[in-house]
């Protein structure tokens, strides 16, 4: 008889917090828009960092250093 009582107590337990996590299902339209903007804002940061002549160059040496090595 207890042990009913404490399986009826877990599940409720759990019925609980399914619920609790069930809250916020995603992201709201004008949150996954502010997601995209922020995307593809740091993704030009990152495009004009990687094509800047300094890092251009240094990218182009550690390529080549890669191709001549021996093996």
């Amino acid at each position: 008889m207890r042990n009913l009582k404490v399986w009826d107590r877990a599940g409720k337990l759990w019925v609980r917090l399914r619920e609790r996590c069930r809250g916020d299902a995603g992201m709201v339209t004008s949150e996954y828009a502010m997601g995209i903007i922020a995307a593809v804002g740091f993704a030009l940061l990152l495009y004009e960092v990687v094509t800047s002549g300094q890092v251009k160059a240094e990218l182009q040496a550690i390529v080549k250093r890669a191709l001549s090595a021996r093996m």
